[in-house]
Parts: C-alpha cells; sequence; structure tokens
C-alpha cells in the first residue's frame, strides 16, 4: 500500500452564503454551481461523511479542518459543537483534529469565544486594517460599515485566550497606506498577519478597480517588512515573511502559492460537491463529490494530481527568476500576464513580488544568520537597523 500524503480540507458549511457584501469578493457567486435548490447548510450526514473520509485519508496524527466561506459562523453553533463530536468518533486513539474557523467576526459573542476555546479552534480574523481603509470595501448586508464590530471581535476573542490570526486583503486602496494599515492590525494585538492581494478579473478579462497593482504590491510589502523589521522581530509574525524566512534558511514553504505544487487543499462545498482549490470552485474542476466516493481518492486522483502539477509550468521568465524557490511563479489563478519576452502564463504580481524579494531577502539572510549566532530578536533589530552607506537597512 502506498504511503498517504497530507491533506487540508477546506469546508464550506454554508457555500458561498455571507452576512457582508465586501466589494472585492470573489466568492459570492459560486453558490450558481451548488446541486441544492437554495443555499443551506451542509447537512449533519454530509458533515459526518466529510470528517469520516477526511480521517481515513490522512497519515494521521494531526487531521487539519478549515471551516470557511462565505461566513462559516452562519452555520450556527450547534453544527460545529456537531463537528467535534463527529471528530472525537471518528478519530483513532492519539490522533488529534485541528479546526481553523475564518471568519469576518460579526457573529461572534461570548457564548461563541468560549465555544471555540474550550474546543481549541484557531481563529483567523478578517480586518482590512485601519477604519478607514477596512470600511471602504467591508460593509455589511445593509450598507453599514463593520470595522468597529470586527475590533470587538478581536478583543473578545482575547478575553477569553484566544489570539486571532489577522486576514488582511491587500487592494488598490489599501496600496496607498501600507503604514497605516500595518500599523492598525499591529494595534489589535495579535501574533499573526496575513497579507491577501486582491486580484479580481472581470467578465473582459481586466483586473477590477479594486484590484491591487503589481508595484502598487510590492511597495506595500516593503514598507511593512521595513515596520517590522525595525520594530516587531520576536513580537509579530507577517505570513509572508516567515514563509520566505523558511526557504531562505533551507526549508520549504508550506503555503502553496509558494509551494512548486499545490492541490493538496480541497474545497468542500455545503452540498459535498469537491473542487481542485478555494480559487476554482467551477464545473471545470469539480473533482467529485463527498456522496459519490471517497475523498482519499479524489484528493489523489490523476485529475487533481494534475491540477497540482500544472502551478509547475512556468514561463522561461520564472524559471530564470533568482526568487524561483521563493515564489514558485505564484499562484495559477494570477498567471494571466505576459512575460517580458511576450509569453503568456505570467504571474500579474510577478514585478511587485520580484521587487519585494530583491528588497528583503538579504535582510532575512542577515536575520537568519545572526539568529544562529544566538542574537535574540531585539538584538537582530539593532544590527540589521543600523544604517549601511546608503542609509537603508543593512
Amino acid at each position: 500500500m502506498s504511503e498517504k500524503l497530507p491533506f487540508a480540507v477546506m469546508a464550506k458549511p454554508v457555500g458561498s452564503r455571507c452576512n457582508m457584501r465586501c466589494r472585492y469578493c470573489y466568492y459570492l457567486d459560486k453558490g450558481k454551481y451548488s446541486t441544492h435548490a437554495r443555499q443551506t447548510r451542509m447537512s449533519f450526514d454530509l458533515l459526518e461523511k466529510l470528517i469520516r473520509q477526511t480521517v481515513a485519508g490522512s497519515p494521521g496524527p494531526v487531521v487539519s479542518f478549515t471551516w470557511h466561506g462565505g461566513e462559516p459562523t452562519l452555520a450556527g453553533m450547534d453544527f460545529y459543537k456537531k463537528a467535534v463530536e463527529l471528530q472525537r468518533k471518528h478519530l483513532p486513539a492519539g490522533w488529534t483534529a485541528l479546526n481553523n474557523l475564518q471568519t469576518n467576526g460579526l457573529l461572534l459573542n461570548d457564548a461563541w469565544c468560549a465555544f471555540l476555546k474550550e474546543n481549541r479552534f484557531d481563529v483567523g480574523l478578517s480586518v482590512d486594517g485601519s477604519e478607514a481603509v477596512h470600511d471602504l470595501n467591508r460593509r455589511d448586508l445593509g450598507g453599514a460599515p463593520t470595522f468597529q464590530r470586527v475590533r470587538a471581535a478581536a478583543a473578545r476573542l482575547k478575553r477569553h485566550g484566544l489570539e486571532p490570526d489577522l486576514l488582511c486583503t491587500v487592494h488598490s486602496e489599501s496600496e496607498k497606506r501600507p503604514l497605516e494599515v500595518y500599523r492598525a492590525l499591529r494595534e489589535l494585538g495579535s501574533g499573526w498577519i496575513q497579507f491577501i492581494p486582491i486580484v479580481v478579473r472581470g467578465p473582459d478579462g481586466a483586473v477590477t478597480p479594486e484590484s491591487v497593482s503589481p508595484e502598487g504590491y510590492g511597495g506595500f510589502l516593503i514598507a511593512c517588512f521595513d515596520e517590522w523589521a525595525a520594530h516587531d522581530l520576536g513580537r509579530l509574525d507577517v505570513q509572508l515573511f516567515a514563509e520566505a524566512a523558511r526557504v531562505l534558511a533551507g526549508g520549504e514553504a508550506s503555503l502553496c502559492t509558494l509551494r512548486d505544487t499545490c492541490g493538496r487543499v480541497p474545497v468542500v462545498e455545503e452540498d459535498g460537491a469537491v473542487y481542485a482549490c478555494d480559487h476554482f470552485v467551477d464545473p471545470a474542476h469539480r473533482m467529485g463529490s463527498l456522496s459519490g466516493g471517497s475523498l482519499d481518492k479524489i484528493v489523489n486522483s490523476e485529475a487533481q494530481l494534475s491540477f497540482g502539477r500544472r502551478k509547475g509550468e512556468l514561463t522561461g521568465q520564472c524559471r530564470r527568476c533568482p526568487h524561483l524557490a521563493l515564489c514558485n511563479g505564484g499562484c495559477p489563478k494570477d498567471r494571466f500576464a505576459l512575460s517580458a519576452d511576450g509569453e503568456a502564463g505570467q504571474h500579474y504580481l510577478c514585478p511587485g513580488m520580484r521587487t519585494f524579494f530583491d528588497h528583503a531577502a538579504p535582510i532575512l539572510r542577515r536575520m537568519t544568520a545572526l539568529s544562529r549566532e544566538g542574537l535574540g530578536p531585539e538584538e537582530i533589530m539593532t544590527e540589521i537597523n543600523k544604517p549601511s552607506k546608503e542609509g537603508s537597512l543593512c
């Protein structure tokens, strides 16, 4: 029997249903692919199939579930109580379920927070930085701003002993205000920030007005990186910076968009349909159904494996790039630009990513070297922030 390979499930228990209407959301129209007559919550029968099949296909001893949306708290707390119950039922002795709830925070009252803490859920909280930037796009169904409610949710989670990961999109407005965004996120007191570039294409193939520009994204990352390197090393982690540091130190990226293959994070919708990836929920990438077979077989099917391998189909410009190991061509959904040679399939954000890595890689290498010499975060920040001959970080 071949060795089982790990995978993580991104489950969408209410599909694309949400209690917000973010201007840049790419997922709201995905409900049209549901086999349900109208969007509803995933049934307990399908939930048990999801958990049983995920456990059966996992090498263990940790089995990962990410609960996403739309807005997954719309499924109700009883749904997640049932999920925890079923995980305990199906996990072998000594195995553990790792649950991650990614939420906009609007429904997180004290009861929710207590449940999440008691059952060791990790929580990803969507917040776009400062109040002014956040409320530009992230409005509720009535068009009202949401920042103050999200900030209250972050504080409530912390009172219950939970440190939420902050999920921050970067769009055409936030790219102009990087330090405002970064400092507002820092003030929320979490230990982890994830920047998510907004790249959405309209029916004509052009990027939408809310989408971040390549140059703007690079400048945003550099400004945030310099602020982090000057003040927050050892206190706060930023996903992209941590991933780059890991690769430069000889490790492998864990983030799918930066790896040389993908496809190990299938999406399961509320009707049990399984899709190749969160960004490819469409008929062409429907890989099967929980009701029609084994999730393990779907994840390891030739169709899904071929989807993952296609990430390695790079332009010549990518293959020649000195930062290839850090990026691996980026997410396939964003490979719609032309390379410098006129070759199709270049990553749209490549110019910004390359500028960022040009700037950050030498500093991250220096940080790693100083850490191996035994220096702590404060000492490393002191060393790397000594002015170089050019007056910048050395």
